[in-house]
């Protein structure tokens, strides 16, 4: 892991106070930097997402899927717990908290959109910092590679119609409009441009392509860091006036990552699935593509939402959290190997 990624939630951490504190003294700035859209997508934001996901949509490679047979056990897994499971457990999970268990101290009037930005997290399967995770436990990486270049092309399709129905069953409206406008601007037109690019980088060369992808990696993150400064310089009021409703938001996040690796871990063992392939499918089944879902609750719901606020608790825990489920992959091989069905 690089510097930014080992530490990002120090980073990010440190873009809530930064953007806390720059909201309330130049609140005007931020306000006229909300108000630059055009069809609901905020401009800055727009840029600043496509310099974010472009260089991690370089990673994937679409020929790869012909690899899908080689591992047909851990795809199948992993696709069933990250479509058929954890954006419904989300749900049921933001249900729970939101509207239950933490109602009486969250802000009544965003209580719908709170859960809205826990789904839109739950929603599309982490594409880039996977290949990390998969790196820790020493993952198969043609696994790997093979899972995430599925899981985008099925993502490309499949957003758009599940956040609908669950936002449906969450009784939350749904703006169609703006949220096939996310998927095309978000999705879409990054992969068909980072697939170009792709070409055009390893034409030069394979070093040449990796050399490229660690020269931009860190305009990346920053780009993600720079996002949560002015997400938190519009959220500042909120944060400050009540400071656990970062705490509240993140319950439901911690228990999902762990319950969905957990599942996606036992089902792989249970079907006889070799540990480099099994830790890697627990590690994608339980991620987020979070910068994806902090572009899309920006669309629909803006940039003061409590579903804005939602997915940026998600950047916020996504290291520390998926660092303890890399660090129980590890400790249990033995068990795993002992137990595992032939």
């Amino acid at each position: 892991m690089n510097l930014f990624e080992r530490y990002l939630t120090v980073w990010v951490f440190l873009c809530i106070v930064v953007g806390v504190l720059l909201g309330q003294f130049f609140p005007n700035v931020f306000h006229a930097l909300a108000s630059l859209e055009v069809a609901h997508v905020n401009l800055p934001v727009g840029v600043l997402v496509w310099v974010m996901i472009i260089p991690m949509l370089l990673r994937i490679d679409f020929g790869a899927l012909h690899q899908v047979r080689q591992h047909i056990r851990g795809i199948g897994v992993t696709l069933f717990v990250n479509w058929a499971i954890k954006p419904f457990s989300m749900a049921f999970l933001g249900w729970l908290f939101i509207r239950h268990v933490f109602a009486d101290s969250l802000p009544h009037d965003q209580l719908d959109s709170y859960i809205a930005g826990l789904i839109l997290l739950a929603a599309a399967p982490c594409t880039a910092m996977v290949f990390v995770w998969s790196n820790l436990v020493k993952g198969d990486p043609l696994f790997t590679l093979s899972q995430v270049a599925l899981n985008d092309a099925i993502m490309i399709f499949a957003f758009a119609p599940l956040v609908a129905l669950l936002l449906g069953i969450a009784s939350i409206a749904i703006p169609w409009e703006t949220l096939f406008f996310s998927v095309i601007f978000y999705i879409v037109i990054p992969v068909v441009i980072a697939q170009l690019l792709r070409r055009r980088l390893l034409a030069k060369g394979e070093s040449f392509f990796n050399q490229t992808l660690a020269n931009i990696a860190p305009f990346s993150m920053c780009a993600l860091l720079l996002t949560l400064v002015l997400l938190f310089a519009l959220q500042g009021n909120a944060i400050v006036s009540q400071p656990l409703v970062i705490a509240m938001l993140a319950v439901p996040i911690l228990i999902q990552v762990l319950f969905n690796s957990g599942l996606a871990y036992w089902l792989n063992r249970r079907l006889g699935v070799v540990h480099c392939v099994a830790a890697p499918s627990a590690l994608i089944g339980a991620s987020n593509f979070f910068e994806l879902a902090v572009a899309t609750a920006i669309s629909l719901f803006g940039f003061q939402s409590g579903a804005a606020l939602a997915t940026v608790v998600g950047v916020l825990i996504e290291v520390p959290v998926m660092l303890i489920v890399v660090k129980i992959a590890n400790d249990t091989q033995q068990w795993y190997g002992l137990g595992r069905q032939e």
